[in-house]
């Protein structure tokens, strides 16, 4: 009876032996047991990320002929999250402003979306600077009197009324990308170059002095809409900008 004991106690020890736990257990050269991750858990804590913002995408319902590029959506809402975290935006903070400068300056390139109640508030026209480009935006800088738009993330501060009528000042968050937006006066207003007839006229829209400016009549409910700390995201294909953005780190 010990022997057949022994056999089960045996057989137990073996066949354990080959359970892995969420940890696990691996010798190095010198035969120390040290433990590890699994490596699923982590893809698919990351694949799970990836389908939620997916999903909130699938859920906006964008116009079929004016429909915002996935993964500029996907790095703007990565940018949205990581600075709340950071606390420089509330919790309450819901709506997402983003500029696809990739596209034509012809086409409804700003997007004003509300991520709780997953809907667009507004698809409009939006202008980038004189020395930034024509018809496309190619050039960016962050220095003074360039011109030119700055990339990155924004967020909205208080409105005023200056030389192109109501405004909305924004702070630049990204170093070395669009930090100096406040001392450029880089702000968010209205132009009438920013309009179709401009467009058919001149094959392109009219430029800022690098201010992201939008049609006249959409100026006081865009601001109005996105004033006091909401985020705006000026997106462009630039590789150094995007890895170098602190707010792009998953």
């Amino acid at each position: 009876m010990k022997g057949f004991y022994g056999l089960i106690g045996l057989v137990y020890m073996v066949t354990t032996s080959f359970y892995l736990s969420p940890r696990l257990a691996v010798k190095n050269e010198n035969g120390i047991t040290t433990k590890t991750e699994k490596v699923a858990d982590t893809k698919s804590e990351k694949k799970a990320a990836a389908s939620s913002s997916e999903v909130l995408y699938q859920s906006i319902a964008f116009d079929p002929e004016h429909e915002l590029n996935y993964e500029v959506f996907s790095k703007a809402l990565t940018g949205f999250e990581n600075l709340k975290k950071a606390g420089l935006l509330t919790e309450e903070s819901h709506l997402l402003t983003i500029c696809d400068f990739s596209m034509s300056s012809n086409m409804k390139r700003l997007w004003v979306i509300d991520l709780n109640d997953k809907k667009v508030l507004f698809n409009s026209l939006v202008a980038h600077g004189k020395n930034t480009g024509e018809e496309f935006a190619t050039n960016f800088s962050n220095r003074e009197s360039s011109l030119q738009s700055s990339l990155g993330f924004y967020i909205t501060d208080a409105t005023y009324q200056g030389d192109n009528g109501y405004s909305l000042k924004l702070l630049g968050m990204d170093k070395g990308f669009n930090d100096a937006a406040y001392r450029r006066a880089i702000v968010l207003h209205g132009a009438n170059y920013v309009s179709d007839d401009f467009a058919v006229m001149h094959k392109r829209i009219g430029r800022s002095w690098g201010c992201p400016a939008v049609p006249k009549e959409l100026t006081q409910p865009i601001i109005n809409s996105i004033k006091g700390r909401n985020l705006l995201f000026i997106y462009y294909p630039d590789q150094n900008y995007l890895s170098s953005s602190e707010w792009l780190k998953a």
